[in-house]
Protein backbone atom coordinates (compact mmCIF):
# COMPACT_ATOMS: atom_id res chain seq x y z
CA UNK A 1 0.00 0.00 0.00
CA UNK A 2 2.95 2.36 0.90
CA UNK A 3 4.31 1.20 -2.17
CA UNK A 4 1.50 2.33 -4.42
CA UNK A 5 0.75 5.87 -2.43
CA UNK A 6 4.50 6.62 -2.82
CA UNK A 7 4.22 5.72 -6.55
CA UNK A 8 1.26 8.47 -7.07
CA UNK A 9 2.81 10.67 -5.49
CA UNK A 10 5.92 10.37 -7.62
CA UNK A 11 3.61 10.31 -10.92
CA UNK A 12 1.96 13.18 -9.71
CA UNK A 13 4.92 15.16 -8.87
CA UNK A 14 6.28 14.23 -12.30
CA UNK A 15 3.39 15.06 -14.21
CA UNK A 16 3.26 18.93 -12.49
CA UNK A 17 7.00 18.91 -13.77
CA UNK A 18 6.65 18.26 -17.01
CA UNK A 19 3.43 20.18 -17.33
CA UNK A 20 4.82 23.10 -16.09
CA UNK A 21 7.70 22.13 -18.67
CA UNK A 22 5.57 21.92 -21.40
CA UNK A 23 4.12 25.90 -20.49
CA UNK A 24 7.17 27.14 -19.99
CA UNK A 25 8.85 26.20 -23.20
CA UNK A 26 6.88 26.16 -26.64
CA UNK A 27 7.34 25.68 -29.61
CA UNK A 28 6.14 23.45 -33.02
CA UNK A 29 6.97 21.01 -35.19
CA UNK A 30 6.99 21.68 -39.22
CA UNK A 31 7.16 18.99 -41.76
CA UNK A 32 6.91 19.84 -45.23
CA UNK A 33 6.81 17.41 -48.31
CA UNK A 34 6.26 19.29 -52.02
CA UNK A 35 3.08 21.36 -51.19
CA UNK A 36 1.99 19.47 -48.12
CA UNK A 37 3.11 20.65 -44.48
CA UNK A 38 2.01 19.18 -41.52
CA UNK A 39 2.54 21.27 -37.85
CA UNK A 40 2.05 20.29 -34.45
CA UNK A 41 3.23 21.41 -30.92
CA UNK A 42 6.76 20.68 -29.94
CA UNK A 43 5.35 18.22 -27.27
CA UNK A 44 2.74 16.46 -28.94
CA UNK A 45 5.37 15.75 -31.60
CA UNK A 46 7.54 14.68 -29.41
CA UNK A 47 5.07 11.97 -28.06
CA UNK A 48 4.29 10.84 -31.71
CA UNK A 49 7.98 10.67 -32.40
CA UNK A 50 8.67 8.14 -29.44
CA UNK A 51 5.16 6.52 -30.43
CA UNK A 52 6.27 6.13 -33.79
CA UNK A 53 9.76 4.73 -32.21
CA UNK A 54 7.75 1.76 -30.23
CA UNK A 55 5.56 1.04 -33.16
CA UNK A 56 9.03 0.24 -35.24
CA UNK A 57 10.20 -1.30 -32.44
CA UNK A 58 7.61 -3.55 -32.30
CA UNK A 59 7.25 -4.31 -35.62
CA UNK A 60 11.12 -5.34 -36.15
CA UNK A 61 10.69 -7.81 -32.83
CA UNK A 62 7.91 -9.33 -34.94
CA UNK A 63 9.49 -9.98 -37.32
CA UNK A 64 12.48 -11.42 -35.96
CA UNK A 65 9.88 -14.19 -34.42
CA UNK A 66 8.32 -14.97 -37.28
CA UNK A 67 11.86 -15.91 -38.55
CA UNK A 68 12.70 -18.20 -35.67
CA UNK A 69 10.60 -20.90 -35.25
CA UNK A 70 12.28 -22.17 -39.18
CA UNK A 71 15.56 -21.88 -36.77
CA UNK A 72 13.90 -23.89 -34.48
CA UNK A 73 12.89 -26.34 -36.31
CA UNK A 74 15.91 -27.16 -37.78
CA UNK A 75 17.70 -26.77 -34.68
CA UNK A 76 15.00 -29.92 -33.35
CA UNK A 77 15.37 -31.66 -35.98
CA UNK A 78 19.24 -31.51 -35.96
CA UNK A 79 18.74 -32.55 -32.04
CA UNK A 80 16.34 -35.60 -33.04
CA UNK A 81 19.14 -36.53 -35.07
CA UNK A 82 22.05 -37.15 -33.06
CA UNK A 83 19.62 -38.52 -30.57
CA UNK A 84 19.21 -41.43 -32.62
CA UNK A 85 22.96 -41.80 -33.90
CA UNK A 86 23.96 -42.19 -30.39
CA UNK A 87 20.77 -44.70 -29.84
CA UNK A 88 22.35 -46.96 -32.95
CA UNK A 89 25.58 -46.05 -31.70
CA UNK A 90 25.05 -47.64 -28.08
CA UNK A 91 23.14 -50.57 -30.26
CA UNK A 92 25.84 -51.24 -32.14
CA UNK A 93 28.56 -51.18 -29.61
CA UNK A 94 26.52 -53.76 -27.90
CA UNK A 95 25.67 -55.60 -30.65
CA UNK A 96 29.83 -55.61 -31.28
CA UNK A 97 30.54 -56.46 -27.90
CA UNK A 98 28.10 -59.39 -27.94
CA UNK A 99 30.23 -60.23 -31.17
CA UNK A 100 27.15 -59.61 -33.51
CA UNK A 101 29.37 -58.87 -36.17
CA UNK A 102 27.25 -58.07 -39.37
CA UNK A 103 24.92 -56.07 -37.51
CA UNK A 104 27.10 -54.16 -35.55
CA UNK A 105 29.03 -52.89 -38.94
CA UNK A 106 25.96 -52.05 -40.45
CA UNK A 107 24.09 -50.25 -37.41
CA UNK A 108 27.52 -48.22 -36.50
CA UNK A 109 28.02 -47.11 -40.08
CA UNK A 110 24.35 -45.94 -40.76
CA UNK A 111 24.45 -43.43 -37.67
CA UNK A 112 27.88 -42.35 -38.22
CA UNK A 113 27.16 -39.49 -40.30
CA UNK A 114 24.89 -37.92 -37.88
CA UNK A 115 27.18 -39.24 -34.62
CA UNK A 116 28.59 -36.62 -32.56
CA UNK A 117 31.79 -39.00 -32.55
CA UNK A 118 31.96 -40.45 -35.79
CA UNK A 119 35.36 -42.06 -35.55
CA UNK A 120 34.38 -44.10 -32.71
CA UNK A 121 31.77 -45.68 -35.16
CA UNK A 122 34.18 -46.27 -38.24
CA UNK A 123 36.78 -47.69 -35.99
CA UNK A 124 34.04 -49.97 -34.18
CA UNK A 125 32.46 -50.90 -37.31
CA UNK A 126 36.10 -51.45 -39.08
CA UNK A 127 36.70 -53.96 -36.11
CA UNK A 128 33.17 -55.85 -36.85
CA UNK A 129 34.34 -56.09 -40.38
CA UNK A 130 37.83 -57.37 -39.97
CA UNK A 131 35.88 -59.96 -37.40
CA UNK A 132 33.88 -60.84 -40.69
CA UNK A 133 36.32 -61.74 -42.53
CA UNK A 134 35.81 -58.61 -44.60
CA UNK A 135 39.25 -57.13 -44.42
CA UNK A 136 38.99 -54.86 -47.82
CA UNK A 137 35.88 -53.45 -46.14
CA UNK A 138 37.43 -52.98 -43.06
CA UNK A 139 40.41 -50.80 -44.73
CA UNK A 140 37.92 -48.98 -46.71
CA UNK A 141 36.16 -47.92 -42.95
CA UNK A 142 39.47 -47.34 -41.74
CA UNK A 143 40.24 -44.28 -44.06
CA UNK A 144 36.57 -43.06 -42.98
CA UNK A 145 37.30 -42.95 -39.92
CA UNK A 146 40.77 -41.14 -40.90
CA UNK A 147 38.56 -38.51 -42.73
CA UNK A 148 35.82 -38.09 -40.20
CA UNK A 149 38.52 -36.50 -37.52
CA UNK A 150 41.01 -34.30 -37.52
CA UNK A 151 44.30 -35.47 -35.14
CA UNK A 152 42.77 -39.38 -35.47
CA UNK A 153 46.39 -40.57 -36.85
CA UNK A 154 47.34 -42.54 -33.75
CA UNK A 155 43.99 -44.04 -33.40
CA UNK A 156 43.19 -45.25 -36.47
CA UNK A 157 46.94 -46.29 -36.94
CA UNK A 158 46.93 -48.42 -34.15
CA UNK A 159 43.91 -50.57 -34.26
CA UNK A 160 45.02 -50.80 -38.14
CA UNK A 161 48.24 -52.41 -37.13
CA UNK A 162 46.42 -54.30 -34.57
CA UNK A 163 44.12 -55.46 -37.22
CA UNK A 164 46.92 -56.63 -39.54
CA UNK A 165 49.12 -58.29 -36.69
CA UNK A 166 45.75 -60.27 -35.83
CA UNK A 167 46.34 -61.60 -40.12
CA UNK A 168 49.65 -62.69 -39.33
CA UNK A 169 50.71 -59.45 -41.43
CA UNK A 170 53.72 -58.13 -39.41
CA UNK A 171 55.66 -56.35 -41.38
CA UNK A 172 53.37 -54.21 -42.86
CA UNK A 173 52.14 -53.43 -39.13
CA UNK A 174 55.79 -52.59 -37.92
CA UNK A 175 55.55 -50.45 -41.02
CA UNK A 176 52.81 -48.51 -39.62
CA UNK A 177 54.03 -48.86 -35.76
CA UNK A 178 57.53 -47.59 -36.78
CA UNK A 179 56.03 -44.59 -38.44
CA UNK A 180 53.75 -43.77 -35.16
CA UNK A 181 56.77 -44.12 -32.86
CA UNK A 182 58.67 -41.33 -34.55
CA UNK A 183 55.21 -38.96 -33.36
CA UNK A 184 54.41 -40.57 -29.95
CA UNK A 185 57.69 -42.74 -28.76
CA UNK A 186 55.73 -44.12 -25.37
CA UNK A 187 52.46 -44.93 -26.01
CA UNK A 188 52.15 -47.59 -23.96
CA UNK A 189 49.40 -49.40 -26.91
CA UNK A 190 52.09 -48.68 -29.22
CA UNK A 191 54.72 -50.58 -26.89
CA UNK A 192 52.80 -53.07 -26.75
CA UNK A 193 52.02 -53.58 -30.33
CA UNK A 194 55.67 -53.27 -31.27
CA UNK A 195 56.40 -55.96 -28.97
CA UNK A 196 54.33 -58.33 -30.42
CA UNK A 197 55.28 -57.03 -34.35
CA UNK A 198 59.12 -57.26 -33.25
CA UNK A 199 59.27 -60.59 -32.12
CA UNK A 200 56.99 -62.02 -34.67
CA UNK A 201 59.40 -61.05 -37.01
CA UNK A 202 62.54 -61.87 -34.91
CA UNK A 203 63.67 -58.43 -34.76
CA UNK A 204 65.56 -58.64 -31.58
CA UNK A 205 67.59 -55.62 -32.01
CA UNK A 206 64.07 -53.97 -31.82
CA UNK A 207 63.14 -55.72 -28.82
CA UNK A 208 66.14 -54.58 -26.95
CA UNK A 209 65.54 -51.20 -27.72
CA UNK A 210 61.95 -51.11 -26.51
CA UNK A 211 62.43 -53.16 -23.87
CA UNK A 212 63.55 -50.28 -21.34
CA UNK A 213 60.30 -48.53 -22.13
CA UNK A 214 58.46 -51.45 -21.54
CA UNK A 215 59.31 -51.43 -18.49
CA UNK A 216 59.50 -48.20 -17.40
CA UNK A 217 55.39 -47.72 -18.34
CA UNK A 218 55.02 -50.84 -16.17
CA UNK A 219 53.63 -52.93 -19.47
CA UNK A 220 55.51 -56.18 -18.60
CA UNK A 221 55.64 -57.42 -15.06
CA UNK A 222 58.77 -58.97 -13.38
CA UNK A 223 58.35 -62.74 -14.79
CA UNK A 224 57.76 -61.67 -18.43
CA UNK A 225 60.89 -58.82 -18.32
CA UNK A 226 62.73 -62.02 -17.39
CA UNK A 227 61.84 -64.43 -20.17
CA UNK A 228 61.45 -61.81 -22.60
CA UNK A 229 65.69 -60.01 -21.51
CA UNK A 230 67.06 -63.27 -21.88
CA UNK A 231 65.04 -64.72 -25.23
CA UNK A 232 66.44 -61.46 -26.54
CA UNK A 233 70.06 -61.69 -25.67
CA UNK A 234 70.07 -65.40 -26.70
CA UNK A 235 68.50 -64.87 -30.20
CA UNK A 236 70.49 -61.66 -30.78
CA UNK A 237 73.75 -63.88 -29.79
CA UNK A 238 72.54 -67.01 -31.98
CA UNK A 239 72.44 -64.11 -34.67
CA UNK A 240 75.84 -63.30 -34.40
CA UNK A 241 77.36 -65.03 -36.93
CA UNK A 242 75.29 -63.06 -39.11
CA UNK A 243 77.86 -60.50 -38.87
CA UNK A 244 80.86 -62.00 -39.00
CA UNK A 245 81.34 -60.48 -43.05
CA UNK A 246 83.28 -57.50 -42.64
CA UNK A 247 80.76 -55.37 -43.48
CA UNK A 248 78.66 -55.84 -40.76
CA UNK A 249 77.58 -53.10 -38.96
CA UNK A 250 76.88 -53.57 -34.59
CA UNK A 251 73.60 -52.04 -34.09
CA UNK A 252 75.06 -51.40 -30.65
CA UNK A 253 78.16 -49.31 -31.63
CA UNK A 254 77.39 -48.43 -35.19
CA UNK A 255 80.95 -49.77 -36.48
CA UNK A 256 81.82 -52.52 -38.63
CA UNK A 257 82.33 -56.03 -36.40
CA UNK A 258 83.38 -59.42 -36.73
CA UNK A 259 81.16 -62.19 -34.57
CA UNK A 260 83.75 -62.18 -31.92
CA UNK A 261 83.04 -58.23 -31.47
CA UNK A 262 79.33 -58.62 -31.62
CA UNK A 263 79.26 -61.04 -29.05
CA UNK A 264 81.19 -59.16 -27.01
CA UNK A 265 79.18 -56.01 -27.17
CA UNK A 266 76.42 -58.27 -26.46
CA UNK A 267 77.70 -59.51 -23.42
CA UNK A 268 78.84 -55.80 -21.84
CA UNK A 269 75.35 -54.62 -22.71
CA UNK A 270 73.46 -57.60 -21.06
CA UNK A 271 72.07 -57.25 -17.26
CA UNK A 272 74.04 -58.33 -14.74
CA UNK A 273 71.79 -60.95 -13.68
CA UNK A 274 71.57 -62.89 -17.64
CA UNK A 275 75.52 -62.93 -17.08
CA UNK A 276 74.78 -65.10 -14.11
CA UNK A 277 72.39 -67.54 -16.34
CA UNK A 278 73.90 -70.65 -17.44
CA UNK A 279 72.00 -70.55 -20.68
CA UNK A 280 73.53 -67.12 -21.54
CA UNK A 281 77.19 -68.01 -20.14
CA UNK A 282 77.29 -71.45 -22.44
CA UNK A 283 76.16 -69.94 -25.34
CA UNK A 284 78.73 -66.39 -24.64
CA UNK A 285 81.79 -69.77 -24.20
CA UNK A 286 80.65 -71.40 -27.51
CA UNK A 287 81.09 -68.00 -29.29
CA UNK A 288 84.96 -67.61 -27.68
CA UNK A 289 85.83 -71.33 -28.23
CA UNK A 290 84.69 -70.68 -32.29
CA UNK A 291 86.75 -67.31 -32.60
CA UNK A 292 89.82 -68.82 -30.82
CA UNK A 293 89.32 -67.58 -27.38
CA UNK A 294 89.44 -71.16 -25.69
CA UNK A 295 91.21 -69.41 -22.56
CA UNK A 296 89.17 -66.46 -21.88
CA UNK A 297 86.29 -69.18 -22.33
CA UNK A 298 87.91 -71.74 -19.67
CA UNK A 299 88.62 -68.69 -17.16
CA UNK A 300 84.88 -67.32 -17.41
CA UNK A 301 83.65 -71.14 -16.64
CA UNK A 302 86.30 -71.59 -13.88
CA UNK A 303 84.90 -68.83 -12.23
CA UNK A 304 81.15 -69.37 -12.67
CA UNK A 305 81.85 -72.91 -10.75
CA UNK A 306 83.98 -71.20 -8.20
CA UNK A 307 80.75 -68.48 -7.30
CA UNK A 308 77.82 -71.21 -8.27
CA UNK A 309 77.81 -74.77 -9.24
CA UNK A 310 76.07 -76.15 -11.96
CA UNK A 311 75.99 -79.79 -13.33
CA UNK A 312 75.64 -77.95 -17.14
CA UNK A 313 79.09 -75.74 -16.72
CA UNK A 314 81.02 -78.52 -15.43
CA UNK A 315 80.34 -80.61 -18.41
CA UNK A 316 81.16 -77.91 -20.83
CA UNK A 317 84.44 -77.59 -18.78
CA UNK A 318 85.89 -80.91 -19.32
CA UNK A 319 85.68 -80.30 -23.27
CA UNK A 320 87.46 -77.56 -23.73
CA UNK A 321 90.80 -77.77 -25.13
CA UNK A 322 93.45 -75.47 -23.13
CA UNK A 323 96.07 -76.86 -20.85
CA UNK A 324 94.51 -80.26 -20.07
CA UNK A 325 96.67 -80.86 -17.06
CA UNK A 326 95.68 -77.14 -15.28
CA UNK A 327 92.39 -78.24 -15.71
CA UNK A 328 92.56 -81.65 -14.44
CA UNK A 329 94.51 -80.04 -11.47
CA UNK A 330 91.43 -77.46 -11.03
CA UNK A 331 88.75 -80.29 -11.29
CA UNK A 332 90.21 -82.36 -8.62
CA UNK A 333 90.28 -79.06 -6.44
CA UNK A 334 86.64 -79.47 -7.48
CA UNK A 335 86.38 -82.87 -5.80
CA UNK A 336 87.41 -82.35 -2.66
CA UNK A 337 84.32 -80.77 -2.38
CA UNK A 338 82.04 -82.75 -4.26
CA UNK A 339 83.67 -86.22 -4.21
CA UNK A 340 80.25 -88.04 -5.37
CA UNK A 341 78.77 -85.54 -7.94
CA UNK A 342 78.65 -87.62 -11.45
CA UNK A 343 79.02 -84.79 -13.77
CA UNK A 344 82.56 -83.53 -12.15
CA UNK A 345 83.56 -87.19 -12.28
CA UNK A 346 82.44 -87.47 -15.96
CA UNK A 347 84.42 -84.34 -16.58
CA UNK A 348 87.25 -85.54 -14.83
CA UNK A 349 87.36 -88.56 -16.64
CA UNK A 350 87.31 -86.52 -20.04
CA UNK A 351 90.57 -84.70 -18.92
CA UNK A 352 92.54 -87.58 -17.89
CA UNK A 353 91.91 -88.56 -21.66
CA UNK A 354 93.43 -85.39 -22.71
CA UNK A 355 96.58 -86.22 -20.29
CA UNK A 356 96.50 -89.88 -21.66
CA UNK A 357 96.01 -91.02 -17.98
CA UNK A 358 93.92 -93.95 -19.32
CA UNK A 359 93.72 -95.87 -15.98
CA UNK A 360 92.38 -92.43 -14.12
CA UNK A 361 89.99 -92.01 -16.62
CA UNK A 362 89.25 -95.00 -16.20
CA UNK A 363 88.16 -95.30 -12.55
CA UNK A 364 86.64 -91.24 -13.10
CA UNK A 365 84.00 -93.03 -15.63
CA UNK A 366 82.98 -96.34 -13.63
CA UNK A 367 82.95 -93.54 -10.08
CA UNK A 368 80.39 -91.49 -12.27
CA UNK A 369 78.21 -94.57 -13.59
CA UNK A 370 78.19 -95.52 -10.26
CA UNK A 371 77.11 -92.27 -8.79
CA UNK A 372 74.15 -92.36 -11.02
CA UNK A 373 73.81 -94.74 -14.01
CA UNK A 374 74.06 -93.14 -17.20
CA UNK A 375 74.58 -93.99 -21.27
CA UNK A 376 77.47 -91.20 -21.53
CA UNK A 377 79.43 -92.58 -19.18
CA UNK A 378 78.94 -96.11 -20.61
CA UNK A 379 79.86 -94.70 -23.77
CA UNK A 380 82.23 -93.49 -22.79
CA UNK A 381 83.98 -96.22 -21.03
CA UNK A 382 82.82 -98.22 -24.34
CA UNK A 383 85.21 -96.35 -26.74
CA UNK A 384 87.98 -96.43 -23.79
CA UNK A 385 88.10 -100.29 -23.42
CA UNK A 386 87.96 -100.77 -27.10
CA UNK A 387 91.13 -98.21 -27.55
CA UNK A 388 92.46 -100.53 -25.12
CA UNK A 389 91.68 -104.12 -26.78
CA UNK A 390 89.33 -104.93 -23.66
CA UNK A 391 86.09 -106.02 -26.35
CA UNK A 392 84.61 -107.76 -23.80
CA UNK A 393 84.54 -104.80 -21.61
CA UNK A 394 83.62 -102.87 -24.54
CA UNK A 395 80.56 -104.72 -25.57
CA UNK A 396 79.57 -104.59 -22.04
CA UNK A 397 79.14 -101.18 -21.67
CA UNK A 398 78.25 -100.46 -25.25
CA UNK A 399 74.83 -102.52 -23.92
CA UNK A 400 74.47 -100.50 -21.30
CA UNK A 401 74.68 -97.75 -22.84
CA UNK A 402 72.07 -98.83 -25.57
CA UNK A 403 69.93 -99.98 -22.40
CA UNK A 404 70.42 -96.47 -20.53
CA UNK A 405 69.39 -94.73 -23.88
CA UNK A 406 66.56 -97.13 -24.19
CA UNK A 407 64.73 -96.23 -21.06
CA UNK A 408 65.14 -92.52 -21.40
CA UNK A 409 62.57 -93.12 -24.89
CA UNK A 410 58.62 -92.56 -24.72
CA UNK A 411 56.81 -96.12 -24.43
CA UNK A 412 55.46 -96.02 -28.59
CA UNK A 413 54.32 -99.79 -30.34
CA UNK A 414 57.29 -101.67 -31.51
CA UNK A 415 56.87 -104.50 -33.93
CA UNK A 416 56.63 -108.38 -32.01
CA UNK A 417 59.03 -111.13 -33.00
CA UNK A 418 55.37 -112.80 -33.87
CA UNK A 419 54.51 -110.29 -36.19
CA UNK A 420 57.77 -110.86 -38.84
Amino acid sequence: MRKLILFIVVGLVVGALLGQLMLSVPGYWLVRVGDTSLQTSFWFGLVALFVIFLLVHFLLRLLWQLRRPFSRIKLWNSRTRHRQALKRTVSGLVALAEGRWKRAERTLTRAADDSSVPLVNYLSAALAAHYQGRFDRAEELLREAHRSTSGADSAVGLLEAQLLLDRGLREQALAILTRLEQQTPDHPQLLKLLKQAYVGVGDWEGVRRILPRLVRHSLIDEAERVELEKRTYRELTLQAPAFAASTAISPLSGRTVNELERVRELWADMPDVLRLDADMLLLYVDALVRNGEAEHAEQLLRQALKDRWSARLVLRYGLIEVDPQLQLKFAEQWLQERPNDPELLLTLGRLSLRNAYWGKAQEYFEASHRQRPSGTACAELARLYTNLGEYNKSQFYFRKSVELLDRALPELPQPSAAKR
